[in-house]
C-alpha cells in the first residue's frame, strides 16, 4: 500500500465545522434550540408482554408416517394460537420428516394431511422444493420419483423453473448422482423456463469433471450444446483449464485456450494464472515466461498472483537474475512484493546453493515491512543445511522456535541430517521432540525420519562419510 501524502495525514481543516457549512440555518431568536430535530419522533416499544410462545419445533427420528401425522395433529389441536403454525414453520416440518424418510410417498402424504388438519397452512413453491430435494437425494433408477414431484408441483400451481432446476441437480450431484444429474439436466432443457442457468451448468461441469474422464465430459459439453442450445462461457472453460492443469496436462490447456478464444471468448487474468501455474507444476520456467509475454501481447493486464506465479516458475527453473528483473517490474505497475515473492526468491536462491544470498534477502524483506512466514523460514533452513551453513542454520532454528513456527517435513528431514552428520546427535534428537511438541509432524512421520536419519548416520560412520 502506499503512503499517504503529507496533505492527508492530519484531520486539520480536512472536515470544516458544521457551523460554517450551514450559516442560513442558525436562528435568530434568543430562545434555546432542541436537542432533538422536529422530524424525530421517539418509537413506542412494542409490549410482548403478551406475546404468546412460539410452538416449539419438529425434529423427527424416525420416518414413521402414522407417528408423523398424529405429531401434527396434536401441535395443531394444543397450539392456542394457530396463526402462530405459519407456512415457514410447517414447511421446516416437512422438511424435518424427509430428511430421515426415503419415500416420497409418505412426504406427500404428511404434506396433505398437514393442510387437511391446519387449514391456515397453504403449500408454496418452498414446500415443493422440499419434496423435490428428498427425491434428487435417493432417485429411482429412471428417476420416477423425481419426475413425480415436478408434476405434483405443476399440478398445483407452482411450474418447476430454473430454481427448481439448480436445486435438483445440486442435490444430485450432491449426493453422488452426477449421472442421473445428467439425464435430468437434459429433460430439463426441453423446456425454456426449466433450462439450466450459467451457474448450475457450470456446476454440473465442475463436479463431472472430478469424477469422469475428460472425452466424457467433452462429450456432455459438445450434447449440451448442439442437442439443447445450451453453450459453455468462459467460466465453463476456465473449469476445464484448471482441471487439465492440476492434471499436468498443459497441452490440452493450451488447445483450451484457443477453442475459448475461437468460441469468441477473451480470456482473463485467471486464465492464465492458472495455465502458468501448470507450467511451474513442471518447472518449466520458459514457459510460463512465453505464457506470460502472450498474456501481456494480448493487453491482459497481470496482477499480483500472475507476478508471483512467473517469479515462482523462474527461480524454481534456476532462472533468479530473471526473476529479479520482474520484481522491479512489477513495482512500475504499482504491485509491491509479498511474503510470496521474497520466498520464492529465496528458494530460487537455494536451488542455486546461495542460501547467504537468501538470508540477506530476508533482512532486506523485512526492512521493507513484509513479514516472512513459516514457509520462509522453512525454505532458508531447509537451503542453509543444503548449503553445509549449520550455524547459521542452527540460529535460524532458534528463531522459529521462539516463535513457536511449525517444522516442515523436508526441512525437518535435512536439519536432522545434517546434524546427525556433523556429530550432534543430541541436538538432533531436540529438534525431533520439538517436531512434537509443535505438532509440525505425526509422531509417526517424525520418528521415522529420525530412525532412517540414524540408521544414515550408522553406515555413514562405517564407511568414514560421517564424524
Amino acid at each position: 500500500m502506499g503512503k499517504l501524502p503529507p496533505s492527508l495525514r492530519t484531520s486539520k481543516n480536512l472536515v470544516p465545522p458544521v457551523r460554517s457549512l450551514l450559516p442560513n440555518l442558525q436562528s435568530s431568536s434568543h430562545e434555546p434550540q432542541s436537542q432533538q430535530p422536529p422530524y424525530h419522533h421517539q418509537k413506542t416499544p412494542k409490549s410482548t408482554a403478551h406475546r404468546p410462545p412460539p410452538p416449539p419445533p419438529i425434529t423427527f427420528t424416525s420416518p414413521d408416517i402414522s407417528a408423523a401425522k398424529t405429531l401434527f395433529t396434536s401441535l395443531t389441536t394444543t397450539t392456542k394460537h394457530p396463526s402462530l403454525l405459519t407456512n415457514r414453520f410447517c414447511n421446516k416440518i416437512l422438511e424435518s420428516f424427509t430428511s430421515v424418510s426415503s419415500n416420497i410417498q409418505d412426504s406427500i402424504f404428511l404434506l396433505t394431511h398437514m393442510t387437511k388438519v391446519n387449514p391456515l397452512f397453504t403449500p408454496d413453491k418452498s414446500s415443493y422444493h422440499i419434496l423435490l430435494t428428498q427425491s434428487c437425494t435417493k432417485p429411482n433408477s429412471d428417476l420416477s420419483n423425481v419426475d413425480q414431484v415436478l408434476t405434483l408441483m405443476g399440478s398445483k400451481g407452482f411450474q418447476p423453473d430454473k430454481v427448481s432446476t439448480d436445486i435438483a441437480i445440486r442435490t444430485l450431484c450432491g449426493s453422488g448422482y452426477e449421472d442421473h444429474a445428467i439425464e435430468l439436466i437434459k429433460k430439463l432443457s426441453q423446456v425454456e423456463f426449466t433450462k439450466p442457468d450459467t451457474y448450475t451448468y457450470n456446476l454440473l461441469v465442475k463436479r463431472l469433471i472430478k469424477v469422469q474422464s475428460l472425452s466424457s465430459v467433452n462429450a456432455f459439453i459438445n450434447e449440451m450444446k448442439i442437442g439443447f442450445d445450451v453453450k459453455p462461457d468462459l467460466v465453463t472453460y476456465t473449469i476445464l483449464i484448471d482441471n487439465v492443469c492440476n492434471g499436468k496436462n498443459l497441452r490440452e490447456a493450451m488447445r483450451l485456450l484457443d477453442v475459448l478464444k475461437e468460441e469468441g471468448f477473451k480470456p482473463d487474468c485467471y486464465v492464465y494464472n492458472t495455465i502458468m501455474k501448470g507450467y511451474c507444476m513442471l518447472s518449466h520456467g520458459g514457459e510460463v515466461l512465453r505464457v506470460f509475454k502472450k498474456m501481456v501481447e494480448e493487453e491482459i493486464e497481470p496482477d499480483l498472483v500472475t507476478y508471483n506465479t512467473l517469479i515462482y516458475g523462474l527461480s524454481k527453473s534456476g532462472k533468479v537474475k530473471e526473476a529479479k528483473k520482474f520484481v522491479k517490474e512489477m513495482a512500475k505497475m504499482g504491485l509491491f512484493p509479498d511474503v510470496v515473492t521474497y520466498t520464492s526468491l529465496m528458494n530460487g536462491l537455494c536451488r542455486d546453493g546461495n542460501a547467504l544470498g537468501a538470508l540477506e534477502l530476508l533482512g532486506e524483506m523485512e526492512s521493507k515491512g513484509c513479514s516472512p512466514n513459516e514457509c520462509t523460514y522453512n525454505t532458508l533452513l531447509h537451503g542453509l543445511c543444503k548449503a553445509r551453513q549449520l550455524d547459521k542454520g542452527v540460529e535460524l532454528y532458534n528463531v522459529m522456535k521462539e516463535h513457536e513456527m511449525k517444522l516442515e517435513s523436508g526441512s525437518y528431514g535435512t536439519f536432522l541430517r545434517v546434524l546427525c552428520r556433523s556429530g550432534k546427535v543430541a541436538e538432533a534428537y531436540e529438534v525431533f521432540d520439538y517436531a512434537l511438541e509443535s505438532k509440525s509432524l505425526t509422531e509417526v512421520a517424525a520418528y521415522t525420519t529420525l530412525e532412517s536419519t540414524l540408521k544414515w548416520l550408522k553406515k555413514a560412520k562405517e564407511q568414514g562419510l560421517a564424524v
